[in-house]
């Protein structure tokens, strides 16, 4: 039962830093267009689209790419926990056999 627990968390923990990946990968792509852009730059909000001030918009993206990388060092971290316990399970078991 608990190593089950263990398997779900690492799962749950592999898809949440899929998706963070794939998040800080959009915002990487998206910096990598606010350097190139020469004209005006436009963020949307919900259906909207806004004209907003470049260095405004990379500062934003700058941020949320930190916010993202500590997030993916985080579940990283986590996920060696779960990892180590899952093994250490898993040997207890076999031995006990």
């Amino acid at each position: 039962e608990q190593m089950q627990m263990l398997e779900q968390n690492l799962q749950a923990l592999f898809f949440q830093k899929q998706n963070f990946q794939m998040e800080l990968s959009e915002t990487e792509s998206a910096l990598k267009e606010i350097e190139g852009a020469e004209s005006d730059v436009f963020k949307i909000i919900g259906q909207l689209m806004i004209k907003k001030d470049k260095a405004e918009i990379k500062k934003e993206l700058e941020e949320k790419k930190k916010l993202l990388e500590l997030r993916l060092k985080a579940l990283g971290k986590q996920e060696e926990v779960f990892s180590k316990q899952s093994r250490g399970l898993r040997e207890s078991i076999t031995t006990s056999n």
